[in-house]
């Protein structure tokens, strides 16, 4: 998504040519150090807290995408207070675009996440549940057609330590249910990279801002045969609420960055899909990508969809966010750093989700009933 993060180790280019030309030269310098890290940092034990049992009743959780390694993340402190019982990590976890089979700078990304002084701490103290966006894929709106993206999944599962549900070219999502009956979460979360078609490059008749519009191509697809179907089985499993984790944003309209709304049609399979889920359970959509934070609110066949999108933990865009204020919308574009947290309260029966800044500064909240 926007490309943000990549002049971190190439320089500013908006500098004079010998400036950037300079800054070319560290970025690659810098990369190559830390790439014959990555043997010794791998070979340290990463401390990281246990695993959230599956049998724990959730009570609050937190939410973020978005992570640079090479950049100051304050945030973490702020989380931590919020005492959330785990963190979902919804992509763009690191900032490591590649071009070869060497994947060498998203090698030197994760080495240099694993001993980020404010990431060790959290990852110590937080479990952490993960799923990967572009740019730990390793390439910026990257598709089904990254050649290398079997490389990518290797080191996201080396880096998070999980272990593969299934062979990574047959993609890398997966669910996992939390708590007793009757406090049922299903969480879900989907690899909106592996399989997704080529996007289309907007025409001058595409009103909002970003690089693509809609295709009426019914052929292309976000997630692939087989995902989809692996989709309708889990959504007809025993829940009481489900979240289902999308990298890229669902409900959304009013831009042109990655979004289910650039396959029209795929969006409507995913919808339709959810209504067909397995009741009573409530569904919940979690998002990340752009680099801005709001809550968006659609009815549904199966009735009300709320959907967070929580972005960017410590990435904030160069400018202001110039999306159209339009439904599903329902609250401001938030572009400071933040991250979401998820309040279950079984005894009402109801779901508060909120976006927070540093300081936990409440940017927004909605509560969704269950």
């Amino acid at each position: 998504m926007h490309g943000i993060g990549t002049e971190v180790l190439k320089g500013n280019r908006r500098g004079s040519a010998s400036a950037a030309m300079m800054g070319k030269r560290f970025g690659a310098l810098l990369i190559a150090v830390v790439a014959l890290l990555v043997p010794t940092i791998a070979s340290r034990a990463v401390e990281r807290a246990a695993a959230l049992s599956t049998a724990t009743t959730l009570e609050r959780i937190a939410i973020g995408s978005c992570l640079h390694q090479a950049r100051p993340q304050p945030i973490w402190d702020d989380i931590i207070k919020a005492k959330p019982q785990m963190m979902l990590m919804m992509g763009d976890n690191v900032y490591g675009d590649f071009r070869d089979e060497t994947a060498a700078e998203l090698k030197a990304a994760y080495a240099m996440q694993a001993i980020h002084p404010e990431f060790s701490v959290a990852r110590a103290k937080l479990p952490m549940v993960a799923i990967w966006d572009d740019h730990d894929f390793g390439r910026n709106d990257g598709g089904a057609d990254f050649p290398h993206k079997h490389m990518a999944a290797k080191l996201f599962y080396e880096f998070w330590g999980a272990t593969p549900p299934r062979p990574p070219e047959q993609g890398l999502h997966f669910s996992r249910t939390y708590g007793p009956e009757g406090k049922r979460v299903q969480i879900i979360l989907l690899d909106t990279r592996s399989f997704r078609s080529a996007l289309k490059r907007k025409t001058s008749d595409f009103p909002h801002w970003g690089p693509y519009e809609p295709d009426p191509d019914t052929s292309k697809t976000m997630l692939g045969p087989e995902q989809w179907a692996w989709l309708e089985a889990e959504l007809q499993q025993p829940a009481d609420l489900r979240l289902i984790v999308s990298s890229v944003q669902v409900l959304a309209e009013g831009h042109g960055w990655e979004r289910w709304g650039n396959f029209p049609h795929e969006r409507e399979r995913f919808l339709r899909t959810l209504a067909g889920a397995r009741g009573p359970a409530k569904i919940v959509v979690l998002s990340g990508d752009r680099h801005g934070a709001a809550i968006y609110s659609a009815q549904n066949a199966g009735g009300e969809i709320v959907e967070i999108t929580s972005s960017a933990l410590n990435i904030p865009p160069p400018g202001p966010n110039r999306d159209a204020r339009v439904a599903p919308l329902v609250t401001d574009v938030y572009v400071a750093e933040n991250f979401g947290v998820l309040d279950f309260d079984w005894t009402n029966r109801k779901l508060t989700v909120s976006l927070l800044g540093l300081k936990g500064q409440t940017l927004a909240d909605r509560v969704v009933p269950f």
